[in-house]
């Protein structure tokens, strides 16, 4: 399976968690109420393209808004792999958190 980093992990968890609109923005929008940080939109798309091509992403252009002077956004959504991939993730930690000793 390919790597995912903390970044990548948490967007494609915030794309799959957002019904219709992740888009970049509000992706953005996302990762700084779950996390309490900001990040920047270059930091987002670059990630979001690297999932994209790690197979875990596809996008779409939607319609052009009037708020967006005409222009497109890009929409994100999880593929299968991406789904099967933050699985193992989850699986994996509860795993690891199963070993801990009890107090």
């Amino acid at each position: 399976m390919k790597g995912l980093g903390f970044l990548e992990e948490t967007l494609l968890l915030l794309v799959m968690t957002m019904e219709e609109g992740a888009y970049g923005f509000a992706i953005s929008e996302a990762y700084r109420k779950h996390t309490g940080r900001s990040i920047t939109i270059s930091a987002v798309h670059a990630a979001l393209s690297r999932l994209e091509k790690k197979g875990f992403l596809r996008s779409h252009l939607g319609a052009a808004t009037p708020e967006r002077g005409g222009r497109r956004k890009r929409i994100f959504e999880a593929t299968a792999a991406g789904e099967a991939a933050i699985t193992a993730i989850r699986l994996s930690r509860e795993a690891l958190w199963a070993k801990l000793p009890r107090s």
